[in-house]
């Protein structure tokens, strides 16, 4: 990102100043979030298709999971450390990871892997989050809560596990990390809304 010299007025004459020039929107990471996107309806037919040609398309559904969720680490770090932070990254980033965990827990469900109330929660969640921040938009941003990491990397874990066709110790492990996700998503959507609830409080006593 380059930055071009633009004359501000001064008391005592013009002076020319760095301005960084703006954020192309066409840029790598938003370009891995595209895709992130686009492999949500390739993601959603693999858990379909398993269902009737078992477990190898469950594995390849793992893969294209496990693939966008490396490439939102990725396209995080790219952004922040090259300067190409963009409204619409900000916008579309959480969309994609929001779209791929719901798909993933809608489509195991309807394999009876995971039980309907757990993807009720989690998706409920996601979508009164939502729907909080744009009500409250007016009011400022809030901030991610602070367990968002741990809910994001449990629910991840959670979904690749039962993805995977485990058996023995491995597939022990799907329940004590399903439980840690769906705890880790009802705390960060109160805590969400309590923060959201906080600020538009403060809001309209300054006012």
């Amino acid at each position: 990102m380059s930055a071009e010299p633009v004359a501000v007025p001064v008391a005592h004459g013009p002076v020319l100043v760095e301005v960084p020039a703006p954020v192309p929107l066409v840029n790598l990471p938003n370009a891995l979030t595209v895709a992130r996107l686009l492999a949500v309806p390739l993601f959603a037919a693999l858990i379909v298709g398993s269902a009737t040609f078992g477990d190898a398309w469950l594995v390849a559904a793992w893969a294209v999971f496990t693939a966008a969720c490396v490439t939102d680490v990725v396209d995080g770090r790219l952004a922040r450390s090259r300067g190409l932070c963009t409204d619409f990254g900000a916008f579309a980033d959480p969309i994609a990871d929001k779209a791929l965990v719901g798909t993933a827990l809608l489509g195991l469900s309807w394999l009876g892997a995971v039980p309907w109330w757990v993807t009720a929660v989690v998706i409920g969640r996601e979508a009164g989050v939502t729907a909080l921040r744009t009500a409250v938009l007016r009011h400022g941003v809030i901030p991610a809560s602070r367990g968002g990491k741990l809910k994001a990397f449990s629910q991840n874990c959670a979904v690749a596990l039962y993805l995977l066709p485990l058996s023995g110790a491995a597939a022990s492990l799907r329940v004590p990390v399903l439980a840690i996700a769906v705890v880790a998503t009802v705390a960060t959507g109160v805590d969400y809304a309590l923060s959201a609830w906080r600020a538009a409080r403060q809001r309209s006593l300054v006012r």
